[in-house]
């Protein structure tokens, strides 16, 4: 099982489906995992997809409309009986901190739940460290302050065993030469290659806006939610939401590996969404790989190779 992958919880936009509950997703990410927009029903699909509520050590609202944050009380009274006492920190937009800190209150749980409104700027601010990654979130354009969030993995470094071998370096002497740069004429580019971080991002509720590409840029893994059909985009713009062409043609020019459409209004084959965001991303030269979301998928990150 990889130890970086994406549980899809719910993919259905404003009401639930026969076949579709409402949003969320669920974080792996090297033994923690972080909980995005549970909407109703969350804690009976996170049972279907064998998920542990005592690894949830964060909670993170785009916005505050209900079908994406009205199951955080059923999750926290999950977590209550699972490992009572725990705590866990729910993150959203400041405009949403009062609304989720009520739904705390309904849940009654014995979890100790910390409320950290997120202000809705226009550039990527500092939410919250997630196992050596960094979460940060920016404001988007919905009909109430949204916010994207992206969490980015710093630059790793891979060490050459033979090259570390003929410069005679081993040992404690290996993680000096990280520190420092340099030791005894040798340099940390002589014996290594830089493996970029992964980046996975997630945006729900939101109109086409610059803000969106910042934070999907350069992702392995983006989340993006595609309301409507392109044949409705007015009506998508009137009520704040994106397109799948315009899903495909953001994750296409932001160099996205894998863009995962969600939120789906029940108006639509999802297939047909699938073949417009495809479509989209061909038409701008774009190597994206698309991927239509279902209930309980399971979508590893892809992997990063190391370059010199």
């Amino acid at each position: 099982m990889s130890s970086r992958e994406l549980v899809v919880l719910g993919t259905a936009g404003q009401a639930p489906t026969r076949t579709r509950n409402h949003n969320g997703y669920l974080l792996r990410w090297d033994g923690t995992s972080v909980l995005f927009d549970p909407g109703e029903g969350i804690q009976r699909q996170m049972l279907h997809a064998g998920v542990s509520s005592p690894r949830i050590e964060r909670i993170c609202v785009t916005h505050r409309h209900n079908d994406h944050c009205l199951g955080i009380p059923g999750v926290l009274n999950r977590m209550a009986q699972d490992a009572p006492g725990r705590s866990v920190t729910l993150h959203g937009p400041a405009d949403a901190a009062v609304h989720l800190r009520n739904l705390a209150i309904v849940a009654q749980a014995q979890v100790q739940v910390e409320v950290v409104g997120v202000p809705e700027l226009d550039e990527l601010v500092p939410v919250a460290d997630v196992a050596g990654a960094h979460l940060s979130a920016r404001a988007l354009d919905h009909r109430v302050p949204a916010i994207g969030y992206r969490l980015a993995e710093p630059p790793g470094t891979t060490f050459s065993a033979a090259a570390l071998a003929a410069a005679g370096i081993s040992g404690p002497d290996v993680g000096r030469l990280q520190r420092e740069g340099e030791l005894r004429g040798v340099r940390l580019a002589d014996v290594s290659t830089t493996r970029p971080g992964q980046v996975f991002a997630f945006v729900m509720d939101t109109r086409v806006c610059p803000a969106i590409g910042e934070v999907v840029a350069d992702a392995d893994l983006a989340v993006l939610e595609c309301t409507y059909a392109h044949r409705d985009v007015d009506l998508a713009r009137t009520r704040g939401h994106l397109t799948a062409r315009q899903a495909g043609e953001i994750a296409a020019r932001a160099g996205v590996r894998t863009l995962l459409l969600t939120h789906f209004s029940r108006r639509y084959d999802t297939a047909e969404l699938g073949r417009e965001a495809r479509d989209a991303v061909a038409a701008l030269g774009g190597s994206t790989l698309v991927h239509v979301a279902q209930d309980l998928d399971v979508v590893p990150l892809p992997t990063r190779a190391a370059r010199g």
